[in-house]
C-alpha cells in the first residue's frame, strides 16, 4: 500500500497494535512449544550446576583478596546464557514466517514496519526475561541473597540485556534464508561471545588477546551489568569483571540502541529478502 495512506492511518492501527500482535503471538507460539522451554533453561542450568560443583566452592579472583564458589561466580554467566539461547532462538521464527508465507503477508499489509520489528523484539523480550526471572529463584544455591531492589534491578538489567540480543537476533536472521545458516552464526559468533564475556572465567585472568576480545565484546558489559545489580553495587562477584556500574550500563544501552537501529534498517530497507 502506498505509503501515504499508510501515514494517514491512526498510530494505534498502523504501530501499537501490530506490535502487540506480533509479541502476544511470539509468547503464544512459545508456549505451546515445550521443548523449547526445556532447553534455554535446562541446558544453561545444567552447564552451571555440573561446572560449578565441578569445580569446586574456592574460586580467587585475580586482584582479590576474599574467595568465592564457582557457582556464585558463574550464576549470572548462566542468566547471561538463558537470555542469549531464549532471545536468539526466538528469532529462528522469522525465518519460519517466511517460509510459510505469514512474514509476507505483514510486509504487504498496512502497518509500519517499525511495528515488525519491535513487535518480534518485545516478544523474545519477555520470554527471554521470563525465563530468567524463573532462574532467580536458585540464586540460594549460588550462596547470592537478592534483595527486593536487588531484585528489581535485576530484571531491569536482564530487560536490557535481553532488548539488546533479541535486536542482534532479529537482524540476523532477516538476512537468513535457512535456520541452518542461522545456526551457523550461532556457533561461529554468538557462542564466543557468551564465553568470551567473563561470564565463566574472569578477563583479567585470560591472555593478552582474549583480553582485547573481551574488552570490545558487547556481552562482557552485559554480564558486568548483571553482577552489579545482583550485588546491588558492590561484592566480590561484582568485583569480578573490574567494569563500573555507568560504564557496563551505557555499553549496555548502546548495544541495544544499535542493534534495533540496524533491525529497523533491515526491515525497512531489505524488505524485499523476506518477500521471498
Amino acid at each position: 500500500m502506498d505509503g501515504r495512506v499508510t501515514s494517514q492511518m491512526p498510530t494505534q492501527t498502523r504501530f501499537l497494535r501490530p506490535c502487540w500482535t506480533l509479541c502476544h503471538r511470539e509468547i503464544v507460539r512459545f508456549a505451546r512449544q515445550r521443548s523449547r522451554v526445556i532447553g534455554a533453561l535446562g541446558t544453561p542450568l545444567i552447564f552451571w550446576l555440573l561446572v560449578g560443583f565441578g569445580l569446586g566452592r574456592s574460586f580467587l579472583l585475580p586482584g582479590a583478596d576474599e574467595t568465592i564458589s564457582y557457582l556464585e561466580y558463574s550464576y549470572p554467566g548462566a542468566i547471561a546464557a538463558i537470555l542469549l539461547f531464549t532471545a536468539i532462538f526466538s528469532m529462528i521464527s522469522i525465518i519460519d514466517d517466511r517460509r510459510e508465507g505469514f512474514m509476507q503477508g505483514v510486509l504487504v499489509a498496512p502497518v509500519s514496519r517499525t511495528s515488525v520489528v519491535f513487535g518480534k523484539v518485545f516478544g523474545a523480550t519477555v520470554l527471554a526475561v521470563g525465563q530468567a526471572a524463573i532462574f532467580l529463584f536458585l540464586a540460594p544455591v549460588a550462596t547470592i541473597s537478592l534483595s527486593f531492589s536487588g531484585v528489581i534491578a535485576t530484571v531491569g538489567a536482564m530487560t536490557l540485556v535481553a532488548l539488546g540480543l533479541s535486536g542482534l537476533g532479529f537482524w540476523m536472521a532477516w538476512l537468513m534464508d535457512s535456520t541452518q545458516g542461522f545456526h551457523a552464526i550461532m556457533n561461529l559468533v554468538l557462542l564466543p561471545m557468551l564465553v568470551l564475556s567473563g561470564a565463566f572465567f574472569p578477563p583479567s585472568g585470560s591472555g593478552k588477546f582474549l583480553q582485547w576480545i573481551m574488552t570490545v565484546n558487547p556481552m562482557t558489559y552485559a554480564v558486568a551489568l548483571l553482577r552489579w545489580s545482583m550485588y546491588a553495587g558492590g561484592g566480590p562477584g561484582a568485583a569480578g569483571h573490574r567494569i563500573s556500574l555507568p560504564m557496563a550500563l551505557g555499553i549496555t544501552c548502546l548495544f541495544g540502541a544499535a542493534t534495533l537501529g540496524l533491525s529497523i534498517h533491515a526491515a525497512t530497507r531489505k524488505a524485499s529478502m523476506a518477500l521471498q
